[in-house]
């Protein structure tokens, strides 16, 4: 009873009463605890330099990437029974990874959300971030349980359509690995430059095949910047045919 008092007391009275409602409106979820769900959009671009790590998401980040990767785990696990271990683990890839959170909280509306909280410019990346960042604000108020049912009932139902993702795959730095492995050539990435843009780490990143340099990328995120670098190489091999006859096998 206290927390549905608290709750409405929250959306109707409190000093944070827009903020619940605007919260409610995105997300569908009514906080008990206004400041620890504001902290999930604050990003730590918008810090001076005083400020620690304690006062951006990073932390409720990093606890909801954890939780949203072990929901998905158990959805999966439950929903192909006779499926196996590499097929779930890249299923689970293909819905936690950074490119479909991007995407899924860009239409929730995650970015209205930042834009309040934060002074710099918004990247789709810092959308997926603060996702999992509101994910771990959830867990710590309410537990595993209720962040599971919210995780299936609202993002995975609503934004997910598992069937489309069995047959998908535009991990294209897998796809241009399984390539050299099966041409016998040898593929790494190396960062060329690291250096500030908005008050962020920005990298550029160069694939290499056989020691020589195929494309080159560059995002705030490391990882971001490789998956766009080999789709350049791919590209510029010119084997997407070849790429695309490979994934089609494993489905047969």
């Amino acid at each position: 009873m206290y927390r549905i008092l608290k709750r409405l007391y929250n959306y109707h009275f409190s000093e944070h009463k827009n903020f619940v409602r605007r919260l409610n409106s995105l997300v569908k979820y009514k906080p008990l605890n206004p400041l620890l769900f504001k902290l999930a959009f604050f990003h730590k671009s918008s810090l001076n330099e005083r400020a620690t790590h304690m006062d951006s998401n990073e932390r409720l980040e990093f606890l909801g990437d954890a939780i949203l990767s072990s929901v998905v785990a158990e959805y999966l696990f439950k929903k192909y029974p006779n499926s196996h271990e590499g097929f779930l683990t890249k299923m689970r890839s293909k819905i936690v990874k950074r490119k479909t959170l991007n995407i899924m909280a860009d239409k929730i509306g995650i970015d209205e959300l930042l834009q309040e909280f934060n002074n710099t410019q918004l990247t789709s990346s810092m959308m997926g971030n603060a996702l999992e960042a509101f994910l771990g604000a959830i867990y710590l108020e309410c537990g595993y349980k209720k962040t599971k049912n919210y995780v299936i009932n609202n993002l995975l139902r609503e934004y997910i359509n598992i069937h489309d993702l069995e047959t998908s795959d535009d991990n294209f730095k897998s796809q241009l690995l399984e390539w050299c492995q099966k041409h016998g050539k040898d593929v790494g990435y190396t960062v060329l430059s690291k250096f500030k843009m908005d008050h962020r780490d920005r990298f550029k990143v160069a694939v290499l095949i056989d020691g020589e340099e195929v494309a080159t990328a560059e995002d705030f995120n490391k990882k971001s910047a490789e998956q766009m670098a080999s789709s350049k190489a791919i590209a510029d091999l010119g084997i997407h045919s070849e790429i695309r006859e490979m994934l089609n096998a494993q489905f047969e």
